[in-house]
């Protein structure tokens, strides 16, 4: 057999199922990660399973997100977060450590184990050879408390890189340049695995701001092989023994396969407002750019931050410019500041945030009104930075600097030569900010706010019922527009009820109230519905509204689990011509719709009108009994109650 890379790790974790594409399979899950604006949902449903302790070999709680404390919630989260992490045996990054797919790189990633993650970017891992797979909060949960992980067995994407990269030309340039050929659907059911000569110059930071934009893609993970490159790293944090090689077989048997050519790659940004709107910047006429902010967990890393400082060394960002930079992590921050990276940026006019998602999830730095905010961030929605009317663009930390200093979004190869940078320090390895878990935790109290709630609980739909139409959506719908995120939004996490109050906030203001009128409800939408983040809340949320069906032309992978995993049934129109004749108030019938859902077909009839809606599912006998049961939790509480008794 000449398996992929992908399957030899898929394989190594089969727990239930075959490796047949397109059949369900259980993975064991080595590690798991939470950060604090899934995490605290997260840790609530790990306590509704009742367990005493995680069952993973390591499981880490990182507080990333909900940094800005703008009042009590996000600190009342922190400390449940902590208290929870001793509770149950998980390791808690606190604050100021850094963005928790940058620091699991440096500090817990392994070559060949699995990572499950509340965070859409967890295939960040891939970078170090790990196959790391966003989900919700519910399913972390079901995997940290020993459960396998369900997925559809993906197909494998090989993408052959060639060549070398020229200067000014780095990593963003290859993965935007993969999201120009294959658009943001173009991943959708797919691990996209890197190979080719092109591997050798590329270093695992920059492989990991690869994989991290995979999200993009809608790909279920991204995966480079665990080779010398990989070792180096891994030595340089102290942890050479954590390595081992790996790589695809000879003659390995791909379902598709693209190369790309780094030599002939230039400069590339992404235009307001998606990920896949990409041209090179050459082609771009001049655009007056008024921020520019560099870092997050795609372009944080320690070689991104010294190349800005060496590009504004000696110069003073524009004066129509904000320019904020945010390391990725602590170990990048003091290893920047031993060397006076720090100061140069400082002294050329940057503000420097501290090692947090900050910006790119809307939390603080949001641009001006109706202004160019250049990110070297991942998403570029519209109203992600906390500017309804921004158009952000995304680069890389070459044109964003460039942009600091002109101005206006400018190709860096404008500048002239290429900066010499000085030969690279070893980082400073540094783990006091990683709180171990208690040996024992049983005795540990869990604190909790008053703006820490329970856990709704869905109910199964009855076997007849009518549902009104809610909502009549586009393509590509994000879940930045279901659930917004942003520094007013985001602490609302912990408490459902009132985040239930910002559902399609961006889209239509008035969806909560005439969700609460209607009362079970459907929503109506186009193709690849609910791309983005992980987040569950954008399922959970529409739940405690009535929400109990979406009818889409298709949906994003993680978005569509996460509506079963709190028993939102997902539909796809037959017949997409149907989406036209829908309106917001129309009244639909499912009639004996568990007997339907066992055919794969369901009937909806429209109340007062000819005709049928012609539906169909594809979900797997497993996913049917949880939407039966109401949800996720609804279905394991039950399956472990019935183990018990057994006992």
């Amino acid at each position: 057999m000449h398996d992929s890379l992908a399957y030899k790790i898929l394989k190594e974790h089969l727990v239930e199922g075959s490796l047949r594409k397109g059949a369900e399979v259980g993975l064991r899950i080595d590690q798991t990660l939470t950060q604090d604006a899934t995490g605290t949902m997260a840790y609530l449903q790990l306590e509704a399973l009742g367990i005493n302790r995680v069952q993973t070999e390591l499981s880490v709680s990182y507080v990333d997100h909900n940094t800005l404390q703008g009042g009590f919630e996000n600190a009342d989260d922190h400390r449940y977060l902590q208290t929870a992490a001793a509770r149950f045996g998980i390791w808690f990054s606190r604050p100021g450590n850094g963005i928790c797919h940058q620091v699991h790189l440096e500090r817990f990633g392994i070559p060949g184990k699995t990572l499950l993650g509340s965070d859409s970017h967890t295939p960040t891992a891939g970078g170090l050879g790990m196959i790391g797979i966003g989900a919700g909060g519910l399913d972390v949960a079901v995997a940290m408390a020993g459960g396998p992980f369900y997925l559809v067995v993906p197909e494998v994407l090989k993408v052959n890189l060639v060549g070398q990269l020229r200067p000014w030309v780095g990593a963003k340039d290859i993965i935007l340049e993969l999201l120009r050929r294959l658009s943001v659907k173009g991943g959708v059911g797919k691990i996209i695995e890197y190979s080719g000569p092109g591997l050798e110059g590329l270093t695992v930071p920059e492989r990991a701001t690869i994989t991290n934009m995979g999200a993009e893609l809608g790909a279920t993970s991204s995966l480079f092989p665990s080779d010398t490159v990989t070792r180096l790293f891994l030595e340089e944090q102290g942890r050479g023994n954590d390595w081992r090689p790996l790589e695809a077989d000879p003659g390995a048997v791909y379902d598709g396969e693209i190369t790309i050519d780094l030599a002939r790659l230039e400069p590339l940004t992404a235009e307001p407002h998606s990920p896949d709107a990409v041209r090179p910047i050459h082609e771009i006429e001049p655009v007056k750019v008024d921020q520019v902010a560099v870092g997050s967990c795609t372009n944080g890393s320690y070689h991104d931050l010294r190349l800005v400082a060496a590009v504004l060394k000696g110069h003073v960002v524009h004066p129509g410019v904000s320019l904020v930079v945010s390391p990725g992590s602590r170990q990048v921050f003091m290893t920047l500041t031993g060397e006076g990276v720090i100061e140069e940026l400082i002294r050329s006019g940057a503000r420097i945030l501290e090692s947090a998602c900050g910006p790119c999830i809307g939390m603080g730095q949001a641009p001006p009104s109706g202004s160019v905010s250049v990110r070297t961030f991942n998403r570029n929605f519209p109203g992600r930075s906390g500017t309804p009317d921004a158009g952000v663009y995304l680069t890389g930390p070459a044109a964003a600097a460039a942009a600091a200093l002109r101005g206006e979004l400018t190709d860096p190869r404008d500048l002239g030569d290429y900066p010499a940078l000085p030969e690279a320090r070893p980082p400073v390895v540094d783990d006091r900010m990683i709180i171990p878990p208690a040996e024992n935790g049983r005795d540990i109290k869990i604190l909790r706010g008053p703006n820490i709630r329970p856990v709704p609980l869905n109910e199964p739909l009855p076997e007849k019922t009518a549902v009104r139409v809610l909502l009549v959506a586009g393509d590509n719908i994000t879940t930045d527009h279901i659930v917004p995120g942003g520094a007013r939004v985001l602490p609302l996490r912990s408490n459902i009820e009132a985040l239930s109050e910002y559902v399609f906030a961006p889209l239509d203001p008035g969806f909560p109230a005439r969700a609460r009128q209607y009362g079970r409800g459907l929503i109506v939408a186009g193709e690849n519905y609910g791309q983005g983040s992980s987040r569950e809340h954008a399922a959970l949320a529409p739940m405690a509204l009535g929400v109990k069906v979406v009818l889409a032309k298709s949906f994003a992978r993680i978005h569509h689990a996460n509506l079963v995993n709190f028993g939102i049934i997902p539909l796809v129109f037959c017949n997409p011509v149907d989406y036209e004749n829908l309106s917001v108030g129309d009244e639909l019938l499912l009639d004996k719709i568990y007997k339907q859902l066992e055919s794969g077909r369901i009937s909806i009839e429209r109340a007062g009108k000819s005709g049928f809606i012609e539906a169909e599912h594809g979900l797997s006998s497993r996913q049917l009994k949880i939407i039966k049961a109401g949800g996720l939790l609804n279905y394991t509480r039950s399956k472990s109650g019935k183990n018990n008794q057994a006992k």
